[in-house]
């Protein structure tokens, strides 16, 4: 017997306001999903800043693992990428409004972390953060 492929999608079921805020927190939570994203809004909440200045700026991150994640956070509209002439030859990278947004947020883990991480992470690994 031959099955048969119909472009007929099952009928979406309605969500309740739980499953909607749940959705919120996953979509929030895919911002924070690497180590590396919340560490370049970090550096960009100080003001623009060029490619190869964040590139020197984080610790142990590779520049396929930057610019992705520079792409994936202008997409989400987290970031903007000002380019300065034609020939891209000046390009930054600056916080959108609804990057500044998440500041409060970054600024209450960060908070949470040095109040209730402590010994968690050796003292070369606190240090390399914090440069």
């Amino acid at each position: 017997m031959k099955q048969e492929v119909t472009k007929t999608l099952p009928a979406l079921k309605r969500r309740t306001d739980v499953q909607n805020k749940r959705c919120a927190v996953i979509a929030t939570l895919k911002i924070f999903s690497t180590k590396w994203k919340p560490c370049i809004i970090c550096y960009l909440s100080q003001g623009s800043m060029r490619y190869n200045e964040l590139y020197r700026m984080i610790p142990n991150i590779s520049r396929k693992m930057l610019s992705g994640h520079l792409r994936e956070l202008e997409s989400d509209q987290i970031l903007v990428r000002i380019q300065h002439d034609a020939k891209k030859q000046r390009v930054e990278y600056g916080l959108s409004e609804t990057g500044r947004s998440l500041l409060g947020i970054l600024d209450r883990l960060q908070n949470w972390g040095l109040e209730h991480l402590t010994g968690v992470l050796s003292i070369g690994e606190m240090l390399a953060l914090t440069k």
